[in-house]
């Protein structure tokens, strides 16, 4: 057979493509995944920019036509010929709020998750974090109704008891009105973060490895200690992103609070007094009646809260990211 004559070429068929990230051959399927993935984060950043730009422009538009300072004004008056309204009480009620959430779910959420991740039989964790699972798929109008006809006429005694033992401090005193204050809010948005700050913590005590806690077993450790020592600081970092995950849901709730709270633009040195409000609760029931400047000043106040937000989540990543090298995990 003459093998000079063959249709089978002697030159070698072209490599593929090299990665334009590790320098090795990619197949097709992969450079697909890669433009997608880096075109889905490009979108995210111009949509980001686009909401950005939005409120921005209204904003400057509302704040120009403000006859009084933005910052500082206790009242919202965006209608007549002399405009004067401002986020003074409103950031205050926002930050409150989110604050006496934060203190009240963050030590249960890590409790509870440490119990499911470390103490509970298996037959009794796995229905206890299903049930801490469904807890947030629960719509925010029913923890709102919950509240204004469950733990609005409940709270009473727990006001009461506050005001005979705290009174004094000034942040617990009540004078007997109706419950429908920031710190109902706040408990009401405690309950609402719980099941958000559980599930991701759990997951994150979950990842500890199974050696370091049995390293800490043959030293004689305690099952606390083995928590204290190991199981605490691998997780921290994550039990941080958990909260944060938490707190942006408390900063942005809106039916929930809006079905408590007994809005009023005062400042209150007591968390038991009636009254306050949040951005997002004065958004949702100012904005329907609203002409165009009103709606350009409530456009406004969202931009606050926008600008809260990502401060809020840029001071995690920097505090995660700080602390990292002592979680026992990498970025």
């Amino acid at each position: 057979m003459d093998y000079s004559t063959s249709p089978i070429s002697d030159t070698p068929a072209p490599p593929p493509a090299a990665s334009p990230v590790s320098g090795k051959a990619v197949r097709p399927g992969d450079r697909i995944f890669l433009g997608l993935s880096r075109g889905s984060g490009i979108a995210l950043l111009v949509i980001m920019a686009a909401i950005a730009a939005f409120l921005t422009y209204r904003s400057v538009l509302a704040i120009s036509g403000d006859k009084s300072n933005f910052f500082t004004t206790l009242d919202w008056n965006a209608t007549g010929t002399e405009p004067k309204f401002g986020i003074a009480v409103l950031a205050f009620g926002t930050v409150v709020s989110s604050l006496v959430a934060m203190l009240l779910a963050v030590p249960v959420a890590v409790g509870i998750a440490l119990f499911i991740s470390h103490y509970a039989p298996r037959k009794l964790a796995s229905p206890l974090g299903y049930v801490i699972d469904l807890l947030a798929a629960v719509p925010s109008i029913v923890y709102g109704l919950w509240g204004a006809l469950f733990l609005v006429p409940h709270l009473g005694g727990l006001y009461g008891w506050l005001n005979d033992y705290l009174g004094w401090t000034g942040l617990f005193s009540y004078s007997n009105g109706a419950a429908r204050s920031l710190f109902t809010v706040g408990i009401l948005l405690a309950i609402m973060i719980l099941p958000i700050v559980t599930s991701v913590s759990r997951e994150v005590f979950l990842q500890v490895p199974r050696m370091h806690e049995e390293a800490a077993l043959a030293l004689g450790a305690t099952r606390w200690e083995v928590i204290r020592m190991s199981v605490l600081p691998f997780g921290r970092s994550g039990v941080i992103s958990a909260s944060m995950l938490g707190l942006g849901r408390a900063l942005g709730e809106t039916m929930a609070v809006a079905t408590v709270l007994s809005p009023s633009f005062l400042i209150s040195a007591s968390l038991l007094d009636p009254g306050g409000g949040t951005f997002a609760q004065n958004i949702a029931s100012k904005f329907s009646e609203a002409d165009t400047f009103g709606q350009d000043a409530l456009i406004a106040s969202g931009l606050v809260l926008f600008v809260i937000t990502l401060l809020v989540n840029g001071a995690a990543r920097l505090i995660i990211a700080r602390r990292k090298e002592y979680s026992g995990a990498s970025s």
